[in-house]
């Protein structure tokens, strides 16, 4: 064949390349029937010299299920979500299922559309990051007849499955560390996106925890975009020159913390002892800076492989997983909270 000729191949071309019929060459492509590993081996080197690709659509006609599986989150540029999705990819590398991404941008609305588009493609399963949708989506999902997993958040009703942490548990437990070790006077420092619905369900955590020991926030600080270095800087130094009496900043995640330790470490104040700070997702690019941010490690890694697990065990039928799965965030003390 002409390197310029842009005409399709077909199975006739991969047959006639390998020396076995066509039937065969389906048969090894499909992976179905009764094939012998040296003629097995001979067709993918011929698909693979020809540069064939099979059709999939044409197979998903007989089965009515394509091999893809839909992933859905808020967004690419947060550092939380690329530990999520490697761990998805790796764990349906094994599988013959393949992953495909769509982004929400914290937009519920824009979150229908791209599951609608997602679903019309007739996927092998879906993964949906949050648990808080469009009722239109949610009843595309709760109908789609394909496993359904939403990640990262068991604070509330899910569809189908379930794996994440309890957001409202981390924010507790973050509030009672910070008391135990003496911090009264505090405030936070997070994002005012409505969207944000895990951020927002940490921070009820963490104010019903202060409420039971008797302490409201001495003030809040928000700021709406993305998150950086900056606007944990300028935030920080807002907040200590209106409340100079703070003596812990807990913020909605971790670059605002950074941004945070960053200003107080060139202002010369005392952190951990003048103050203190924490964040939340225990992002491994911090490691580098000159101390360690207390966080709350939000089990990125193992919530992205349990939602492969679930998904490759019910579309494949290899077996039963757990249809929910809450992982306990874990304390990360770090260099910015003082020992008790």
């Amino acid at each position: 064949m002409a390197e310029d000729d842009k005409s399709h191949l077909t199975l006739r071309d991969v047959s006639e390349a390998s020396g076995v019929s066509e039937m065969t060459v389906s048969r090894v492509l499909r992976n179905r029937g009764d094939v012998s590993a040296k003629t097995r081996a001979r067709v993918l080197e011929a698909a693979r010299r020809l540069g064939y690709v099979p059709n999939k659509i044409a197979g998903a006609l007989a089965s009515n299920r394509v091999n893809l599986v839909g992933v859905v989150i808020p967004s690419l540029s947060n550092f939380v979500f690329p530990d999520v999705l490697t761990e998805i990819s790796r764990g349906l590398e094994e599988t013959p299922l393949q992953p495909v991404f769509g982004t929400s941008h914290y937009d519920l609305e824009i979150e229908e559309k791209v599951i609608y588009e997602m679903l019309s493609w007739r996927p092998s399963g879906l993964i949906v990051a949050g648990l808080e949708h469009t009722d239109a989506a949610r009843a595309m999902m709760r109908n789609c007849g394909v496993p359904v997993v939403e990640i990262m958040d068991v604070d509330g009703s899910p569809v189908d499955a379930n794996v994440g942490i309890s957001h409202r548990r981390a924010g507790r437990d973050m509030a009672r560390t910070i008391l135990a070790a003496g911090y009264r006077r505090i405030a936070y420092m997070g994002t005012v996106k409505a969207e944000d619905y895990r951020a927002a369900k940490r921070l009820e955590g963490f104010e019903q925890a202060l409420a039971e020991a008797g302490i409201r926030f001495e003030m809040r600080e928000h700021y709406a975009g993305g998150s950086d270095f900056r606007k944990g800087r300028e935030m920080a130094e807002a907040v200590l020159a209106r409340a100079p009496e703070v003596d812990f900043i807990y913020c909605s995640n971790d670059m605002i913390g950074a941004g945070a330790m960053l200003h107080c470490l060139e202002a010369g104040i005392d952190v951990p002892g003048r103050l203190g700070l924490a964040g939340f997702n225990g992002i491994d690019l911090l490691e580098g800076l000159p101390r360690r941010l207390t966080s709350m490690d939000a089990c990125r890694a193992e919530i992205g492989a349990a939602a492969a697990r679930i998904v490759a065990a019910r579309a494949l039928g290899e077996g039963d997983e757990p249809q929910r799965i809450e992982f306990a965030p874990r304390l990360i003390h770090g260099e910015t909270l003082r020992s008790r």
